[in-house]
């Protein structure tokens, strides 16, 4: 079963959203029309005086690559999920090829200018330019789903309460790190780590230990990057060897565990440094926001049996007993920018190809979603796909990495770019 739809009236008032089936007997009997296209969303031809709507509770289970969101009735039915595909990791290499022009541009026989020190504080709050992309891509969903929704609420995943820091306000140093939560931290951080799997067979949905890869009777650590988690069938056959006489016969997987040991918690790092800003940009849209702990949430999976996906942890966050998925097919987003503003295309070498036009073509922009009809030619029939208009008066498609133009006259115009593709 597909999302369910959302629909406004004739003021654009959100109404309660619909069954995709009676979304259809309505367009069908000419008493609404398509509003937008992505999410799905239906307009009456008509006002509705004092409609009478049932509160949604908006879920959010943020990530570092992507946020899962679902919508909840009061009635514990799940009848809409998204899954954001965030592009951080994009921006990260973009700045970082504009720092290398510039570190280059500098050292270049041009004019001299002054060094600038003065000028280079930061705000309070201040998050590097992939991390508040997260932030803001997660901020605009929420407020567009408010607009097409009526949400009462916002129920956020934050962040496991510090019951030891509760009991004890002044505990720091070695008391804190051997406190009561040090094996919950590191366990929690090994199976983060490595993706809830043995390292060494690679086993599923087992209980795992926290293993030694260089064993203490030889000399062995407690240290992060000298711990990993294996199934007890692998741990005791392991026992006292080093991980290079346990592995004698599999060099890829021995150099993929050491390699995995020495890596960082990039995505749960990304997580940790947002999380607050999400929620104080959450707080400003002035709809009650609640925070609940990860464990909840996935105490709240195993206990439905629900399998691991983002937009379903989404919707186990908070207190709930039961939930009632009546949706299947949720839509899928991912985060791709506008585009940069090069006005000459450029090949690999870096050679003048073509010159790009920023203003709209015929009232068509790069990248808008358009339904095309051609009546005659080779490619008679009608699609919908995205669109790069060009100056002589037709639109570029690519279509199963096919590429073919058509007149830009044959289209019609369905979803304005906004800076994401869907599916």
């Amino acid at each position: 079963m597909s999302n369910y739809v959302f629909l406004i009236d004739a003021q654009k008032t959100p109404m309660n959203p619909i069954h995709p089936a009676q979304a259809r007997k309505l367009l069908e009997q000419g008493k609404a029309a398509v509003f937008r296209r992505y999410p799905f969303t239906l307009i009456l031809k008509r006002t509705i005086d004092n409609p009478v709507v049932y509160p949604l509770t908006l879920k959010i289970d943020p990530g570092s690559k992507v946020t899962g969101l679902a919508l909840v009735t009061d009635r514990d039915q799940v009848i809409w999920g998204m899954e954001l595909e965030h592009r951080g990791q994009q921006i990260k290499l973009a700045l970082d090829s504009r720092r290398t022009v510039r570190r280059g541009r500098r050292s270049h026989n041009t004019r001299y200018r002054q060094p600038r020190f003065l000028n280079r504080k930061r705000p309070q709050g201040w998050l590097s330019p992939s991390l508040m992309h997260r932030v803001l891509t997660t901020e605009t969903w929420v407020k567009r789903l408010c607009k097409f929704a009526p949400v009462g609420e916002i129920r956020q995943e934050l962040v496991k309460f510090d019951t030891q820091a509760l009991d004890k306000p002044g505990i720091s140093g070695c008391e804190y790190q051997q406190g009561t939560l040090l094996d919950y931290e590191v366990r929690e951080y090994l199976l983060a780590k490595w993706k809830r799997k043995c390292a060494y067979c690679g086993v599923e949905n087992v209980p795992l230990q926290v293993e030694h890869i260089h064993p203490r009777a030889k000399g062995g650590t407690n240290r992060i990057s000298n711990l990993c988690l294996a199934c007890e069938k692998c741990n005791i056959k392991k026992g006292t060897k080093s991980i290079e006489q346990y592995l004698p016969k599999k060099p890829d997987l021995l150099k993929r565990i050491l390699a995995q040991a020495k890596q960082p918690l990039k995505d749960a790092a990304a997580v940790n440094a947002t999380r607050w800003a999400l929620l104080n940009r959450l707080q400003e849209t002035g709809l009650p926001v609640l925070t609940d702990t990860g464990g909840k949430t996935k105490y709240n999976r195993t206990r439905l049996g629900l399998p691991k996906t983002h937009w379903l942890d989404a919707a186990c966050v908070g207190v709930t007993q039961t939930l009632q998925i009546l949706t299947e097919h949720i839509l899928n987003v991912k985060a791709t920018g506008f585009g940069g503003r090069q006005r000459c295309q450029t090949n690999k070498y870096g050679y003048p190809v073509k010159h790009r036009p920023l203003r709209p073509i015929l009232g068509f922009c790069t990248g808008d979603i358009v339904r095309a009809t051609v009546p005659k030619g080779k490619y008679q029939g009608t699609f919908t796909a995205r669109v790069c208009p060009m100056s002589d008066g037709r639109g570029e498609f690519v279509i199963n990495k096919k590429r073919f133009s058509v007149k830009l006259d044959y289209c019609k115009a369905v979803h304005r770019k906004d800076g994401y593709s869907y599916a």
